[in-house]
């Protein structure tokens, strides 16, 4: 979709960015984030901006806090964080759009975790689980749950 072809709709529309520290090699996590990204562009503006890893959890906030979108509802993706259900997640999602906020953050910290200094900056803090999973796959995994959520709030069939 090009905003030129659609006018101001695009500009209307959400902003999703996603932030997360680390770099994506494996291939099919790659094809599932590229598979959720292209889904999402109906229902928002979404980009990711992939950070690089190390350096310290102190260097990484630093990193992170100088991409966050002035304005906008941060959510921090951390294991202390609250347990949502989809429906909770799209609820959010819904309040935040309702309350007149056009851009929403998505952090992910490293394998190393994130620094309480980003963390404080969160509207939110979320837990997909109470279970360990690959770092990367996090990233694939809040991307499907973006989706499922936009697709909730748009009356979509993905849900059911």
């Amino acid at each position: 979709m090009h905003s030129d072809l659609i006018g101001g709709y695009w500009s209307s529309m959400l902003k999703i960015k996603i932030i997360p520290v680390g770099k994506l090699k494996e291939k099919f996590y790659i094809e599932a984030c590229k598979e959720y990204i292209k889904r999402l562009e109906f229902y928002c503006k979404i980009e990711i901006k992939e950070l690089p890893e190390g350096g310290g959890l102190v260097k990484e906030a630093e990193l992170i806090k100088s991409e966050l979108i002035p304005g906008s509802f941060v959510i921090a993706m951390c294991i202390e964080g609250k347990l949502h259900s989809s429906e909770e997640l799209a609820a959010v999602f819904q309040k935040v759009q309702n309350q007149g906020k056009s851009a929403i953050c998505v952090l992910l910290g490293s394998s190393e975790g994130m620094d309480e200094s980003v963390k404080a900056l969160a509207d939110l803090r979320l837990s997909m689980s109470k279970m360990t999973f690959p770092h990367h796959l996090a990233r694939v995994m809040v991307l499907e749950q973006i989706y499922r959520a936009m697709n909730i709030n748009g009356g979509g069939k993905y849900h059911k």
